[in-house]
Parts: C-alpha cells; sequence; structure tokens
C-alpha cells in the first residue's frame, strides 16, 4: 500500500476569468432568443406569478362552505379552511401594493359565497321588540363564526386598505344590499362586524354615500310602519349616530326629513327601549346642530307617547329633559304648556317609578327656566297635579318628592302659587255643591220611579182574574 495522496485532481480547464467574460456572462443572463430581456426580471415575475398561484388556490379552497352541523362535514378541512382564510387575512394586511385583478376578483367572490348565505328563520317566531331587555331571544350565535368572523376580518382590511377606486369595480351597489340584508342576523357578533365594514365604506366609499343612506332608509321605514321587526336597529342607528356627527349647518333638507319621517315615528315602536339610547343620540345630534328642531321633535315625542309603557315612559322623560339643554329658547313659551301636560300626567301615575322619574325633571335647572317663561299658563296645571299627588298617591316616596316640588315653586311665585290653590279650592267647592245637587236629583227621580211602580202593580189585576185566549 502506498501513502494516501491529499493533493487535490487537477481541475477541468475552464476559461479565465477576465472582465470580458463576465460582461458575457451578464449579456447571456439577461437576454435570450431573440433578443428578449429574460434575467432578473422574468424571475421576478416568475416569483409574482406563483404567489399569486398560491393566493389563487387558497382562495378556491376558501370558496366551499361549511355548514357546521351536517355530520358528513370533516373537521380537518374545516381547520383546513381556518388556516386557509387566516393566510389570506395575513397577504391582505401586508401587502404594500394592490392585488393582482384576478385575486381581487376571486378575493371579492369567495367573500360573497361565505357571507351572502340565506339566513335562519327567527328563533323567536313572535315579535323580537316584546323581549327588549333580554339579549337572548334575539341573539342566536352562529356555528359558522368561527370561519364568518376571519372573512370580515379580510373584507374590512381590504375597505381600509385598498383605494376606493379600485374596489369601486368589485363593491357595488348589489354588494352593498346584501351586506345590509345580514344585519338580520340574530348574532350579535356578526352584526358588530357588520357594523364596522359597513361603516368604513361608508366613510371611504363618497360616491356610495347617498345610496348607502337610502337604503338605510328603506330598512327603517320598512321596519316602522310595517314590521317592527329587525335585529339589527341598534347598530344601524350607531352607524348614522356617526353620520349625523358629520353633517354640516345649514342642515340639507334631505337630512331634516329623515328627522321628522324616520327617526321621531322610531319612539312609536314596541322595541324602542333595545335601541332608544342611539336613537336619543341621533335626534339630539340634529337639535345640537339646529336648535330651532327641537320643537318639532318635542311634539313629535308627545306625539307618540305610550299609554300603558311604563318603561318607555321613563326612557321618554330622560330625552326629553337632555333635549330641553339644548332648544332654542325662542321655543320655550311655546312648548312650556304642552311639555308641562305630559310631565304633570306622568307625576300623577299609579307606576311609582314614572311619577319619580317625572318629580326629578324638576331638578334641571333648564327645565324650570323653560317653564318660568310661561308661569300664568303653566303654574295651575303644575300646581293641581302636585295637590292630587299629596292627597291620592299611595307611594310614600312619590309623595315625599311632591312636597320637595311643592315647596320650590312656592319659592318661586308665592302669589301665583297661594293664587293657584284658591282656584283649586274654589273648583272643588263647585264640584261638590254639583255633585250634591246631582245626587239629590238622582234621589228624586229614584223616588218618582218608585211610586210609579207601586201605583202600577196596584192597579193592575190579579192574576187569576186575566182570561187566557
Amino acid at each position: 500500500m502506498g501513502v494516501q495522496n491529499n493533493t487535490p485532481r487537477a481541475s477541468p480547464r475552464r476559461k479565465s476569468t477576465t472582465l470580458q467574460h463576465l460582461f458575457d456572462l451578464d449579456s447571456k443572463t439577461e437576454t435570450g432568443i431573440n433578443g428578449k430581456k429574460i434575467g432578473t426580471t422574468n424571475i421576478g415575475c416568475s416569483s409574482s406569478n406563483l404567489e399569486n398561484e398560491e393566493i389563487l388556490s387558497s382562495i378556491s379552497f376558501c370558496t366551499f362552505v361549511f355548514t357546521f352541523t351536517d355530520p358528513s362535514e370533516c373537521a380537518t378541512q374545516q381547520e383546513l379552511k381556518r388556516n386557509k382564510l387566516l393566510q389570506l387575512l395575513s397577504v391582505v394586511k401586508s401587502s404594500k401594493k394592490p392585488l393582482h385583478d384576478q385575486v381581487m376578483s376571486s378575493l371579492i367572490s369567495m367573500i360573497s359565497l361565505n357571507l351572502f348565505r340565506p339566513l335562519p328563520p327567527p328563533s323567536n317566531p313572535s315579535n323580537a321588540a316584546e323581549f327588549p331587555d333580554d339579549e337572548d331571544h334575539i341573539s342566536t350565535f352562529s356555528p359558522l363564526w368561527s370561519h364568518l368572523q376571519l372573512v370580515y376580518d379580510i373584507l374590512i382590511r381590504l375597505v381600509i386598505n385598498t383605494d376606493p377606486k379600485l374596489l369601486r369595480g368589485y363593491i357595488d351597489n348589489q354588494f352593498l344590499v346584501n351586506l345590509l340584508a345580514l344585519f338580520q342576523s340574530e348574532d350579535p357578533r356578526e352584526r358588530d362586524s357588520l357594523k364596522n365594514v359597513y361603516h368604513r365604506i361608508y366613510s371611504r366609499f363618497t360616491f356610495y354615500r347617498s345610496f348607502m343612506r337610502k337604503s338605510m332608509n328603506d330598512v327603517f321605514l320598512h321596519y316602522v310602519f310595517e314590521t317592527e321587526r329587525h335585529c339589527g336597529i341598534r347598530e344601524l342607528l350607531e352607524i348614522w349616530g356617526s353620520i349625523i356627527n358629520g353633517f354640516t349647518v345649514p342642515l340639507k333638507e334631505e337630512h331634516k326629513l329623515f328627522l321628522m319621517r324616520v327617526l321621531i315615528p322610531f319612539h312609536k315602536t314596541k322595541g324602542m327601549q333595545a335601541y332608544h339610547r342611539q336613537l336619543a343620540y341621533c335626534v339630539s345630534q340634529f337639535v345640537q346642530k339646529e336648535p330651532v328642531l327641537g320643537g318639532i321633535v318635542v311634539r313629535g315625542i308627545l306625539r307618540y307617547w305610550p299609554v300603558t309603557n311604563c318603561h318607555k315612559e321613563v326612557l321618554l322623560i330622560g330625552e326629553l329633559e337632555e333635549l330641553v339643554e339644548n332648544i332654542d329658547p325662542d321655543q320655550y313659551r311655546k312648548l312650556a304648556l304642552p311639555l308641562c301636560l305630559q310631565i304633570t300626567r306622568c307625576l300623577n301615575s299609579w307606576n311609582s317609578q314614572v311619577a319619580e322619574r317625572a318629580l326629578y325633571v324638576w331638578n334641571n335647572e333648564q327645565f324650570v327656566k323653560m317653564i318660568s317663561v310661561a308661569m300664568e299658563e303653566v303654574f295651575p296645571v303644575v300646581v293641581e297635579g302636585m295637590e292630587k299627588n299629596l292627597k291620592w298617591h299611595w307611594s310614600k316616596s312619590v309623595r315625599q318628592l311632591t312636597e320637595n316640588v311643592k315647596v320650590m315653586l312656592e319659592e318661586i311665585d308665592p302669589v301665583l302659587h297661594s293664587k293657584c290653590l284658591e282656584e283649586i279650592e274654589l273648583r272643588e267647592s263647585k264640584a261638590h255643591q254639583a255633585e250634591i245637587k246631582r245626587k239629590e236629583k238622582w234621589d228624586r227621580i229614584e223616588m218618582a220611579a218608585a211610586q210609579h211602580h207601586n201605583q202600577h202593580q196596584f192597579l193592575q189585576p190579579p192574576h187569576f182574574l186575566c182570561v187566557s185566549h
């Protein structure tokens, strides 16, 4: 055995790496057949095409909609779709340039297939508005939410990150109508995501604003005057609250009509308690922007005042109190009497919560200021209401609050208060005298009737003398 030779073998003969040789290699890399450039640019194009193909493949897989109720569906496939949606969300978030047309078109189609679906029938066949205080009655959590949530996230990222002019070709009027229809979903998580998406679209797609407002108005009118059943009224009013906040002054006629024809009639619906906070915010925004509208709003609320719904009465008293803060002072005299008439009816209510809430209104300085403008008209009504409470109301706390308000009224105008009490006593005295006369008259009538009856019995022949024919 010889000693192992570790010397490298002679390498094959190769061309020397001269400067000219490097230029030739670079030229061959960048120039192909017929002089076409195929070098680094082509590699970049190939990489981009490959990436787009991967995205399109993920989108294609996500177009299949799982029901999560069919036992034949594979849980592994469901989880795989969720991972694919997460990948697509990551792509949309991280993309620094507009997505390719084919990718965008496929993505919007996938979103439409997943979102725009027939909603299940209502879980509660009766009117959902009958249960305003219990969210469970109108909330049913969709089993599809693990996928739907990611689809909504993808959509909102597209709306935020993409130029509206580029998206206009994919998000059209029909797309917006379909989105609006999904507010009927009983899943509050979906309605919340819809609210965010729809509001973002309204904010960024200025060319769709008029159409979107009209579409929401149609939903409101259908609810108020026809069905009184819709799960998404609260969320839609939240969107409108933000829209109204952005209105410029003076308000357009279109916006005033919306207040008068849509928002004010909302106060008559059975389910108002469920969205009263959002409704009151929308109305107050209008009055803050144009205080002269306060008179229209107050009269509208008084016109739709509930007869038997005590909870609604409490809410409306609070809304009126807030409106008084922003009403144009020039309208105080016109509104003082009708407003005080209703407040007095409420403080005479047998429901202690309504009565107490109406009495607390007198702690509002602005309300007292409005009353002071029309004292001669208002005081007789209010003082009479207070006296009725002190005499007849069953609740001790209501009587105590009434006594406190009475003391305040006496301090405001002692002379007028005394005059009102005298008039009340005079009316009660006259009413008492009239009642005595009425009773005496009825007594005379009853006596005359009794005498006539006795005479009739005396003149009537005995029964055995009557001859039958």
